[in-house]
């Protein structure tokens, strides 16, 4: 159900962008990629991914104080933002997109900060959501307060793909496999299992994630074959 993918594999390069590239445009994208460094050999078998701060993107300060809880995040929660279905795979579109979501966030809502932990773009790209979300995980401790899911924010990291996923869309491979690779981080450094993946409909009445839902027995899959 992938676009233009069958099953990920895992790779110390993600390839940003549609899975129809060619080898030859492939290489010439390296520099334009998602990527994922190579675990520590002291570590799991989860791939470490390449992940852009708030600082990295440019994201507004915080309007208040974030608040960090000492507990372990217990599941994860799959999200999508409902922007725009773009063909634009880059970087910078990722940055735009999480820009977009915090002003979103922050304006129309009136929260602190973006509510959810990470973002997954379009081509690839992961961007940190609400400020702190990526020290608290590199450091597998604590868990950054959200606002993605009522009910569970004080249990669940939430990540967001962009994209609208209802009436049939699927994520392009590159999404799907990146968004994989970093559930698989997140269970690794909290000790969740993967059996622990839910949809933003699991737990409030929503659509959301849209067709991600219908995909989590596969998500839960891949997450628990990236750990083995």
């Amino acid at each position: 159900m992938v676009s233009g993918a069958a099953h990920p594999t895992r790779r110390r390069v993600l390839l940003a962008g549609t899975a129809g590239l060619v080898a030859g445009a492939a290489t010439a994208s390296m520099a334009g990629a998602a990527h994922a460094a190579t675990p520590a050999a002291t570590r799991a078998a989860a791939v470490e991914p390449d992940i852009d701060s708030c600082a990295t993107w440019g994201a507004r300060p915080a309007r208040g104080s974030i608040n960090v809880l000492t507990n372990r995040p217990t599941r994860i929660i799959v999200h999508h933002t409902v922007s725009d279905n773009t063909n634009d795979f880059s970087r910078t579109q990722a940055h735009e997109h999480a820009h977009w979501v915090q002003d979103l966030h922050m304006d129309d809502n009136g929260w602190v900060d973006t509510g959810y932990h990470f973002l997954v773009s379009r081509g690839g790209w992961i961007t940190e959501g609400r400020h702190e979300s990526l020290r608290t995980l590199t450091a597998g401790s604590g868990l950054v307060l959200g606002a993605h899911t009522s009910g569970q924010n004080y249990n669940a990291i939430g990540i967001a793909n962009e994209g609208a996923y209802h009436d049939g869309a699927t994520p392009p491979a590159a999404q799907w496999e990146v968004l994989v690779t970093l559930c698989a981080y997140v269970c690794q450094q909290y000790g969740i299992a993967p059996t622990q993946l839910y949809g933003h409909m699991d737990f409030n009445s929503t659509q959301c994630p849209g067709i991600f839902h219908d995909m989590l027995p596969q998500l839960r899959s891949e997450v628990a074959d990236a750990l083995s």
